[in-house]
């Protein structure tokens, strides 16, 4: 199956090639509390970018492992590149991104990121 999403413009879009999520994780750190996000993390060769680049303005902090990604012109963050635990490229999905997924079936595990 093939999961899509997008940021509210659709001037950011990707699809993955992943069965739809069943779980999510929230996070409480710093960005995370104040974005909202629901994360997914999957590896770049299930990741597949519709938008042009162009159109990504990034944010990097603390550490500057993880590239926060965002619409130039909506702000709406649907993904993230970056360096997992382990050193591994990881992509991270926002969720609240993606199409046609019901938030409300998600089992969600706290992560306690504020305290890294």
């Amino acid at each position: 199956m093939t999961v899509t999403g997008s940021c509210h413009c659709g001037k950011i879009a990707y699809e993955l090639d992943e069965d739809l999520p069943a779980e999510g994780m929230a996070c409480n750190c710093s960005i995370c509390r104040r974005k909202g996000n629901l994360h997914h993390f999957t590896t770049p060769d299930k990741f597949a970018l519709k938008g042009s680049r162009d159109d990504i303005a990034t944010y990097e902090f603390n550490k500057h492992i993880i590239k926060h990604h965002h619409c130039k012109t909506c702000g709406c963050a649907p993904f993230a590149e970056g360096v997992g635990p382990g050193g591994k490229a990881m992509v991270e999905i926002n969720l609240r991104c993606v199409d046609g997924i019901d938030l409300d079936t998600l089992k969600v595990t706290q992560f306690d990121g504020a305290s890294m």
